[in-house]
């Protein structure tokens, strides 16, 4: 690993810059803190960082000098610090949830942290248009997971039911399904039928919202004895082999 550069003295003031990003975000967020006394507080703070580019590598390359924890009353965090190349920008990073078994991570896409100016009212813009909407469908991603470990794998010749997810790029989620009481718990946890898609879609206008409503459908259906599958991103070759749901679920979708 490259030896660590200190960073030059500067007017920066990241404690009173991240007071500031928290109280323009929208939430009511606290904030810690840290000065990095000894070469480990800085790994020690930044050990749930959720990030494999930039942020990343400013922590494993240069000596920050101190780094700042927002944390929702939700429980979402960010980490917070000083832009080791650039004096008149900040790193701010989703920090992963704590306490989940690593098993719910595996292929969840890490939402990277991103450089934002020193100006906390266009920082806060930055992290609610970029980094909030990635961070809030990893974390559904991650909680379906935890909360829907794989099913054991079923006897020789029996058929295991379950309903294939894929996320849309326009960050909405497509469930493809041709049993009716699978479609009944999607309708009623807020997905509706898209005739074009030939799928039931949970919209992602509001990521908060789409993280309750998949946790909640993966709840019922694991009660029904349902796996759900949750895909990255929509591929033509899949979409074209999976089965075609019927028009409509039998019951009204949820006025959102």
């Amino acid at each position: 690993m490259p030896t660590p550069r200190v960073l030059p003295d500067d007017d920066r003031d990241l404690e009173s810059f991240a007071t500031v990003l928290s109280e323009e975000l929208p939430g009511r967020w606290s904030v810690e803190h840290h000065q990095h006394h000894h070469p480990e507080d800085q790994l020690t703070h930044a050990a749930d960082v959720w990030d494999l580019n930039d942020v990343a590598a400013a922590v494993a390359e240069a000596d920050l000098g101190a780094d700042a924890h927002l944390v929702r009353d939700d429980g979402i965090r960010l980490y917070v610090t000083l832009h080791p190349r650039h004096e008149e920008e900040f790193l701010v990073a989703a920090m992963a949830p704590a306490g989940v078994a690593p098993e719910a991570f595996t292929g969840v896409r890490e939402p990277d942290g991103i450089a934002v100016p020193a100006d906390p009212e266009r920082a806060a813009r930055a992290v609610t248009a970029n980094l909030l909407p990635r961070y809030h469908i990893a974390l559904a991603q991650v909680r379906h997971n935890a909360m829907n470990p794989p099913l054991p794998v079923p006897a020789a010749g029996a058929r295991q039911e379950q309903v294939v997810m894929n996320w849309r790029e326009n960050g909405s989620l497509a469930a493809v399904t041709t049993a009716r009481p699978v479609a009944e718990i999607l309708v009623d946890t807020g997905f509706s039928w898209d005739a074009e898609a030939s799928a039931y879609v949970l919209s992602g206008d509001d990521t908060r919202a789409q993280g309750h409503a998949l946790q909640a459908a993966g709840t019922r259906l694991a009660q029904l004895g349902v796996a759900t599958v949750l895909r990255a991103a929509t591929r033509p070759a899949v979409e074209a082999s999976l089965p075609t749901p019927p028009p409509a679920a039998p019951s009204a979708a949820r006025t959102r």
